[in-house]
């Protein structure tokens, strides 16, 4: 049996009846009376809740459920964080109906995937989802409170005319790695490099070690990030080829370097890492790469580390190397090995940018620096 329902964003004074639902939906991993507050204010999201049908005309029965979906700044992402129907209303189709108000609002959002998780043994919900059209897409062993898996599936909630039918992503098997300090980005691209070309797992002082050898010594604050031809020598002496591409010469993440000093040792690095570049004969392509040679790249079963310039993921505007595990027509997906607080590891990997998007967030700084470095088993050119 279908029921009817009314469904609209969330309010404040929606708060103490969401708490109380969500007690009466689940014995663990609930959302705090905090979280709600804060999801209620937050822009970047939609709590959706749903009423019955009062017999009044125009008056709102009960709360009966809700969805929350969070929006992944400048992806074509959502993620349905979390959704729930009173146990009273179940078998009147509401679940059905809140993953219809979900999708909605992620399309209204131009979002292109919504992405979800779900309990191995929640069996009613996954047969929902399947049903819905969601695709298993990853698991994640232990993820709940009581060490439960977790199943993530997604969805394609719409279709271009650069993209008229359901496909698979050319998506390369590449494990992803969370950083773990805040200058170590570029390692742990490699590291993810590294561990889909040939299987080597990361130990434990791996990702500190490629940073020795590849960073710049200073930025603009703060350690040192790294250098691309750093990068690539680190490749080559893990057994990797690289080839680097740079669309500009001389040394680089200077636009904001204020002290001379600074200056000279970020040069010096520079020069080291010139020189190291062609004692080993590591190609380098003073130009950009473009989106067909990246293809190319994913295609050839190469993995491609590029550098982005945060402000669209998180309105800073810092240096950052991400992997790019993916591609389709319409979009670029990549490994972040820096989530942001408020998300989990999952929100970080096979992240769908539009191919436009991509382009602009590949570009750093006054400069436009624009940079990457492709990794792969054999010879490059």
């Amino acid at each position: 049996m279908t029921a009817a329902f009314s469904f609209r964003p969330a309010r404040p004074e929606d708060l103490d009846a969401l708490v109380e639902l969500e007690q009466r939906c689940f014995d663990g991993d609930r959302l705090s009376r905090r979280s709600f507050r804060h999801w209620i204010r937050q822009a970047h999201s939609g709590l959706i809740v749903a009423h019955g049908l009062s017999d009044e005309e125009g008056a709102e029965g009960a709360l009966a459920g809700y969805a929350l979906v969070i929006l992944q700044r400048g992806t074509r992402m959502a993620r349905l964080y979390s959704i729930a129907a009173d146990p009273a209303c179940r078998g009147q189709g509401l679940g059905e109906q809140l993953m219809s108000a979900a999708e909605r609002y992620a399309h209204r959002e131009k979002r292109l995937y919504l992405r979800l998780e779900v309990r191995r043994d929640n069996d009613a919900a996954i047969r929902l989802y399947q049903r819905l059209g969601y695709k298993l897409f990853a698991e994640t062993p232990d993820y709940y409170e009581d060490h439960q898996d977790a199943l993530r599936f997604q969805k394609r909630l719409h279709y271009t005319p650069n993209n008229p039918k359901p496909e698979n992503p050319a998506r390369l098997d590449v494990p992803w790695v969370r950083q773990t300090t805040e200058f170590t980005c570029g390692p742990a691209c490699l590291l993810m490099a590294r561990h889909a070309l040939d299987g080597h797992a990361p130990a434990d002082t791996d990702e500190l070690l490629i940073w020795r050898e590849a960073t710049t010594i200073f930025m603009t604050a703060g350690h040192g990030g790294c250098h691309p031809l750093g990068l690539a020598l680190a490749a080559r002496r893990r057994g990797l080829s690289a080839t680097v591409y740079c669309n500009q010469t001389g040394p680089l993440f200077l636009d904001s370097v204020r002290d001379e000093n600074k200056k000279r040792v970020i040069d010096t690095v520079h020069r080291h890492f010139e020189e190291e570049a062609r004692r080993q004969e590591v190609p380098v392509h003073y130009q950009e790469l473009t989106a067909e040679r990246l293809d190319q790249a994913l295609q050839d079963g190469q993995v491609a580390i590029v550098l982005i310039s945060t402000w669209r993921l998180d309105g800073r505007k810092a240096p950052h190397w991400v992997v790019v595990s993916g591609a389709d027509r319409e979009c670029f997906y990549i490994h972040d090995p820096d989530p942001a607080d408020d998300q989990v590891p999952l929100d970080c990997q096979h992240v769908p940018i539009s191919r436009d998007r991509f382009e602009q967030m590949t570009r750093y700084g006054q400069s436009r620096l624009r940079t990457a470095v492709i990794v792969g088993r054999g010879e490059l050119a």
